[in-house]
């Protein structure tokens, strides 16, 4: 709900804010999630009582219950949501069952999607219809997709008509854009009252809503022309107007940019907040850190999971032929490209026989061609993601992995030289595994570079089974590059 001082000075009503009333929010608490986890499982026998209500019989069993149910009940949201992305799906409905029903609809924001599905399917419908009561209309949206659209619809008309349209506007944005983040709890002003009006206001309030740093400064019409800073406004002579003191010069954003890019800017401009307004300049929400540094945490979760193939976030304790359908597009994928390295071995199943050093050896070759890979993959995703890979750049950036890549090889490939010298006394095969190994770092480097930067420029996530491809390519280049020397050269 947004709070606003009108010109004048004249107060408008404001709805009371709730005040945070435990003590154990400020801090984590310590979190045995062993213990937790046995008392969880030695409660599953008498769930049905715990569904109903009523205490075991068992006076063991009623002590445990009692015990979980204290250390429940002392948890922060987040920590609980911790708690049950480390429980498998019994343990984790029994200990949801338990949970301070009060902190439902916090905990659902906090744990994963995945989770969050385990959790909501647990659920009545009046249970969830509690749990989302007192959320803010943006956290309501974010749950919204999950939630079913009966709770949905019933949750909705429990608010006032600006909340409804809040929800709706945050709704109808798609995820990864800051229109589906927008916070709509913000204090705005005009600019022709004074600080010390603007003070008395805020001592109105029970409380400001969270991570207030700053005041929106705006006009009649609600288009926003700067900011006043809290810090500011302490400091300021009570008798100074805001349009003296306010801020113009404001990092803004509009809903339909990019979530990422956002996160990019509050950390680059060090942000606590920031406006989001429309096409016509108008005040319609804010972003927070919070949201921010849980964007980042995401996208990096993602590109992690990606790498390694995997399509989507996935529950630790899923049904396994969920975790098998998640799983086997890239490995379908890696099967192909191993088939393929073994032609490749195949080809060569002459020279292998003549030269059964060459079996030993090109292992090697193809695995610090992969490692290299994976290293310059990693660093090119990583300049994506944060906006410092531009177009422009990609032939440098070509030729300097290309550098890093000769040296290396140069380097790492003497060395492994010297190394098969002593062992099969061959000077041949040592001057094979120096061209090789600097022959297949080369591969992996310009691989390394182009793989992200072609997926990206397609539209893809360029870290989607990045780190697959990469051990593809290199694994049967590498063959091929040391079985083709060796056959050329050494036959």
């Amino acid at each position: 709900m947004r709070r606003r001082l009108p010109a004048g000075g004249a107060f408008m009503t404001t709805p009371n804010i709730p005040t945070p009333t435990q003590a154990a929010d400020s801090q984590r608490l310590d979190l045995d999630i062993d213990h937790v986890h046995e008392l969880a499982d030695a409660l599953l026998p008498v769930y049905a009582d715990i569904s109903a209500g009523r205490a075991p019989a068992d006076e063991n069993l009623n002590a445990k219950l009692v015990e979980l149910t204290a250390i429940l009940h002392e948890l922060h949201p987040a920590d609980m949501a911790v708690l049950l992305e480390s429980l498998p799906p019994k343990e984790r409905v029994v200990v949801w069952k338990l949970a301070e029903p009060e902190d439902d609809g916090d905990v659902l924001l906090e744990v994963s999607e995945a989770v969050r599905e385990t959790l909501i399917e647990s659920m009545g419908k009046d249970e969830l219809l509690a749990a989302v009561e007192d959320l803010d209309a943006d956290d309501l949206a974010e749950l919204a997709d999950d939630l079913p659209h009966q709770v949905v619809y019933e949750a909705l008309q429990t608010r006032d008509e600006e909340e409804r349209e809040q929800v709706k506007a945050a709704m109808s944005y798609e995820d990864g854009l800051v229109g589906a983040l927008m916070d709509f709890e913000l204090v705005s002003v005009r600019a022709d009252v004074s600080c010390e009006v603007v003070l008395r206001y805020l001592r109105r309030f029970d409380s400001l809503p969270d991570h207030t740093d700053k005041i929106f400064v705006v006009d009649e019409d609600d288009i926003l022309i700067g900011v006043l800073p809290i810090r500011k406004l302490l400091v300021s002579d009570p008798e100074d107007l805001v349009a003296d003191v306010m801020a113009t010069d404001v990092v803004r954003f509009r809903p339909s940019d990019d979530a990422e890019e956002a996160a990019q800017a509050f950390e680059r401009y060090d942000l606590v907040t920031a406006p989001v307004i429309d096409e016509n300049n108008k005040l319609i929400g804010r972003i927070t850190v919070d949201e921010m540094v849980d964007v980042i945490r995401e996208e990096s979760e993602a590109d992690i999971l990606n790498m390694a193939g995997l399509q989507e976030e996935e529950d630790l304790f899923a049904p396994v032929w969920d975790s098998v359908k998640n799983r086997w597009t890239w490995l379908a994928v890696n099967l192909c490209t191993a088939f393929v390295a073994s032609r490749v071995i195949g080809a060569f199943e002459g020279s292998i026989s003549k030269i059964v050093a060459l079996a030993a050896l090109m292992p090697i070759v193809a695995g610090i061609g992969g490692n290299s890979g994976n290293q310059t993959i990693t660093m090119i995703v990583r300049a994506i993601a944060v906006g410092q890979l531009a177009d422009i750049q990609t032939g440098r950036l070509l030729r300097k992995e290309i550098g890093v890549a000769l040296a290396n090889g140069l380097i790492w490939g003497s060395v492994m030289g010297l190394v098969s010298f002593l062992l099969y006394d061959s000077i041949g095969i040592g001057l094979v595994m120096v061209a090789a190994m600097t022959l297949n770092l080369l591969l992996a480097a310009v691989v390394g570079v182009l793989i992200p930067i072609v997926m990206e420029r397609l539209g893809r996530d360029p870290a989607l089974g990045s780190s697959v491809l990469i051990t593809a390519v290199t694994d049967s280049g590498g063959f091929l590059i040391f079985l083709g020397l060796a056959t050329a050269f050494l036959l």
